[in-house]
């Protein structure tokens, strides 16, 4: 038996997965020590999970999460945003032992993936496509999992202040920050001028110009 723990509806899918007897989790409630030992799975996969796990799971069972970057480089949060605003346009997806620290845990393997075009939203439906046929080629072959290897270099989660396209003064820098933000649930890039703020999304470049749509919010008066 095996059990994938999701976190949104983008992962909620079972079509993507291939492999048979797979358990749904999605509300984080369900995702405890009690529950998961009457099931006894083989492995837990974390494709996308934005809570704590807590250490009585991953310490007695096969915790593995994924991670968007080739690591150790880029451990920690926003791994898409932080990898466009570079200008890392090719990453790896990292599966991963699921560790007290941070995104520090043995790897099982990686697959190469490019972040060049596409909103966040469309990226992440590719990335889980993707992760799919990892899991299924984890739980076919029972791969033992490595020490990472290289620099360490770390991300920091990034805040909706820093959606702020003010100072930007490139189109394709534009453009890469209104789409590496473009989906469900997150700040969308925005410019404020005095009560009034415009967020932006559906971005394109065509002919070197930069089209997007916005959604005008005023604010109200104090």
């Amino acid at each position: 038996m095996n059990i994938i723990a999701i976190s949104n509806d983008m992962y909620n899918n079972s079509d993507l997965f291939r492999i048979a007897n797979v358990t749904f989790i999605k509300d984080k409630r369900d995702l405890t020590y009690e529950n998961l030992k009457q099931i006894n799975p083989q492995y837990i996969f974390f494709p996308h999970w934005s809570y704590i796990i807590p250490k009585e799971i991953y310490e007695n069972f096969e915790c593995i999460i994924f991670h968007m970057t080739d690591l150790p480089f880029g451990r920690g949060g926003s791994p898409l945003q932080n990898l466009i605003e570079r200008g890392i346009y090719q990453t790896k997806i990292s599966a991963i032992r699921c560790v007290k620290e941070l995104d520090a845990g043995d790897v099982y393997f990686k697959k190469d993936f490019s972040i060049k075009t596409g909103s966040a939203h469309e990226i992440y439906k590719d990335g889980a496509k993707i992760i799919s046929e990892m899991i299924d080629e984890i739980i076919k072959t029972n791969p033992i999992p490595q020490k990472q290897e290289g620099e360490i270099v770390e991300f920091k989660r990034r805040t909706p202040e820093m959606s702020n396209i003010q100072n930007l003064k490139d189109i394709n820098k534009i453009y890469d920050y209104i789409r590496m933000l473009d989906a469900p649930n997150y700040p969308k890039a925005f410019l404020e001028y005095e009560k009034v703020k415009y967020e932006f999304f559906d971005a394109k470049i065509e002919d070197g110009k930069l089209f997007a749509k916005a959604e005008i919010k005023v604010k109200d008066e104090q």
